[in-house]
């Protein structure tokens, strides 16, 4: 059993975080350290009690791998094409499509390196193979936790719901992103207000460049014709950024209450780095998601996990580093040997 203290001790780790703070990618990355380290215990177990099954259990687990890499490239590929098709090719809307064509070439590598038999090849693909293995990690880890996170409880009080900003159609129009989140902060409001209280709505989203008002009014103008109450509605205009959304929404909640606490409600792909950014900010809030149309999701999402890999890109660059000097070392140390290649 000492084989599972390690996922036993991360477990605790996970537990512990989610009870002091859920809003910390911490609690992700221990979550996806309990079932790594609890599915190398039971397999090296299985080695122990069966070995001649354990390493038939070890090939069909790299050929699950390799179909999965496989047939993920296919879906991020076809999603990047609808992407562009649907959306525009924009940078942001480029990204799976980019990704798709990653695991090709890392796919390409492998195989280069497998046919033609050279040390600097397999190398490189072992190097690439890590860092695809721990990117890959930290995404799954980030994904299964964001859709965990947004189901654990959360105050049943609020004093405000605040609605983040999206951008508009045409320079005044409310999209059907943005027509998400406000629908889902209205029933969020509602479930509120049945306890007894009258939460005020903070619309959030100032005037881009190419729109004709700000987005907060356009927000607001969509909750009036839908019966909300306008006495209920405040415009913050002056934000263009998420983490603006959040700093002068709390502005406005602090000069109402002090100690004000609030539901913040955007797209559900958004949900876990607001959440991130509204801890880092101080505001007294949990964030949930509006569901978002199934082409545009995988996009979104890995453009989420981009944006957390760029917040902590010094430890991630860290990483990276002790990653590729592990790769040089390798190929200082002479390995693999080329009559083993």
């Amino acid at each position: 059993m000492l084989l599972y203290v390690p996922s036993v001790l991360c477990l605790v780790g996970f537990c512990a975080g989610v009870v002091r703070e859920r809003r910390r990618l911490s609690n992700a990355v221990f979550l996806g350290l309990t079932i790594v380290f609890a599915a190398v215990a039971a397999l090296l177990q299985l080695g122990s009690l069966k070995p001649d099954l354990s390493g038939d259990v070890a090939i069909g687990l790299l050929v699950v791998a390799a179909v999965a890499v496989v047939v993920l490239a296919g879906f991020l590929l076809a999603n990047g094409i609808t992407m562009v098709r649907k959306e525009g090719r924009s940078p942001a809307n480029l990204v799976s499509l980019g990704v798709g064509l990653a695991l090709i070439v890392l796919l390409a590598l492998l195989v280069a390196a497998l046919v033609l038999h050279t040390r600097a090849l397999a190398v490189a693909a072992g190097t690439a193979v890590v860092l695809a293995g721990h990117v890959a990690f930290l995404f799954v880890c980030f994904l299964f936790y964001s859709a965990l996170y947004q189901r654990l409880a959360f105050w049943r009080r609020g004093d405000f719901v605040v609605v983040l900003g999206s951008g508009l159609i045409g320079g005044s129009t409310v999209p059907p992103l943005l027509a998400g989140r406000l629908d889902r902060a209205h029933e969020e409001h509602t479930r509120l207000s049945r306890r007894g209280r009258r939460p005020v709505l903070i619309v959030s989203g100032g005037q881009g460049p190419d729109e004709e008002l700000p987005e907060s009014h356009a927000m607001a103008s969509y909750l009036l014709e839908r019966g909300f109450p306008a006495d209920l509605i405040e415009r913050e205009d002056r934000s263009t950024t998420t983490e603006e959304n959040l700093t002068f929404s709390q502005d406005l909640m602090r000069t109402q209450q002090p100690a004000a606490r609030c539901v913040i409600v955007t797209s559900d792909y958004h949900a876990f780095r607001a959440a991130i950014t509204a801890r880092r900010l101080g505001v007294r809030g949990h964030v949930v998601g509006a569901p978002t149309a199934s082409y545009f999701w995988p996009s979104a999402v890995i453009r989420e996990f981009i944006a957390l890999v760029v917040h902590y890109r010094r430890l991630n660059a860290a990483l990276l580093l002790v990653i590729l000097l592990g790769g040089l070392f390798m190929w200082w140390w002479g390995w693999p040997p080329t009559n083993h290649i």
